[in-house]
């Protein structure tokens, strides 16, 4: 197997240093065909009606791909876990302390419609299925975007995915408390119909064997406080990292394809945020989920999404058929 050195994934053209090598990273990149080679360590695959029930629109996710790309994560990830679970056995022997067992949690980062809710739907149906690890839990960070009404009133809508529309305090004692091993943990949910926060509804997390957190800016480094100190951020809590990563140009066309595709579906139910755009022509749509990517998603991306890249443990790379090409591994 090749492991082949390349150039850090946070700043893929900057220069390096005087006097140091090229092909600094602290990532390995692992070819396709070379990954695929490692599903043979799992026996744990998933059938084409699986595949079929965990993609998402617009992923052209099919056996293969699940097979080739994450039936290999999987058994990583269950390396991982076993590994913390070793380590927190040996550490409560040597202080001589039993050691509470928590939950391993996963991030998945990525840009809207790169498909990182397809990779968490998928890394939580496979993680499940190893004897060690049978309770699986899926949050997305979409249910601590503020409500609607708090957005417009500080006047924020138009920055709606943007690190600032989250109630970020209420994300950050949510994974505080899951890690801390609390028996009941409660999330708030999002419905993408409306799109806005579902008041009445509550997602339960009851220590869980791996939580899975889903989000755009999961991987945010913490702030500096006003006093100079650095805060806690969420990612702080994470045990193992996950971004899926794509040129932005294949986002952007895949983004304009799945409006397009809602446009026809979803978008025409009467309770939908965005009826309005149901009746727009093909072009007239096009022109529209044009104008929302260059406001509103693009620059996320550029600002505050992809600069968090070079901080995942694992980077999954797409080329412009949603086929993972290659993956970066964090060199241990």
């Amino acid at each position: 197997m090749s492991l082949a050195a390349e150039p850090s994934p946070a700043s893929p053209t900057s220069a390096p240093s005087p006097g140091a090598p090229a092909s600094v990273s602290p990532f390995a990149e692992i070819p396709r065909a070379d990954w695929e080679r490692l599903a043979g360590q799992t026996p744990l695959p998933l059938t084409e009606e699986e595949v079929g029930r965990l993609q998402g629109l617009g992923d052209r996710l099919d056996l293969r791909e699940v097979d080739a790309v994450y039936r290999p994560i999987s058994r990583l990830l269950n390396i991982q876990v076993g590994a913390a679970q070793a380590l927190r056995r040996s550490r409560g022997d040597f202080l001589h302390q039993p050691q509470q067992a928590t939950p391993y949690v996963i991030a998945v980062a990525g840009s809207v419609a790169v498909g990182k809710s397809t990779t968490a739907r998928v890394l939580r149906e496979l993680m499940a299925r190893w004897p060690d690890t049978p309770r699986v839990q899926l949050v997305t960070t979409d249910g601590f975007l503020l409500p609607n009404a708090e957005l417009e009133r500080r006047g924020i809508m138009h920055r709606k995915g943007f690190p600032e529309s989250y109630d970020r305090r209420r994300l950050l004692r949510f994974v505080s408390d899951v890690k801390a091993g609390m028996t009941r943990v409660e999330a708030p949910v999002y419905s993408h119909l409306t799109y806005d926060i579902v008041t009445e509804e509550r997602v339960v997390v009851e220590q869980p064997d791996v939580l899975i957190l889903e989000g755009l800016n999961v991987l945010q480094p913490a702030h500096p406080r006003r006093d100079g100190r650095v805060g806690v951020a969420v990612s702080d809590f994470f045990d193992f990292s996950v971004y899926v990563d794509a040129r932005p140009e294949d986002v952007r066309r895949w983004y304009v394809d799945r409006f397009l595709a809602l446009r026809r579906t979803a978008f025409t139910d009467p309770r939908s945020y965005f009826r309005r755009y149901a009746e727009l022509d093909d072009e007239q749509a096009r022109e529209t989920a044009l104008s929302i990517w260059q406001r509103i998603n693009g620059p996320n991306l550029s600002e505050n999404v992809l600069p968090t890249r070079g901080r995942a443990d694992l980077v999954l790379r797409k080329d412009g058929r949603h086929r993972v090409d290659s993956v970066l591994l964090r060199k241990v």
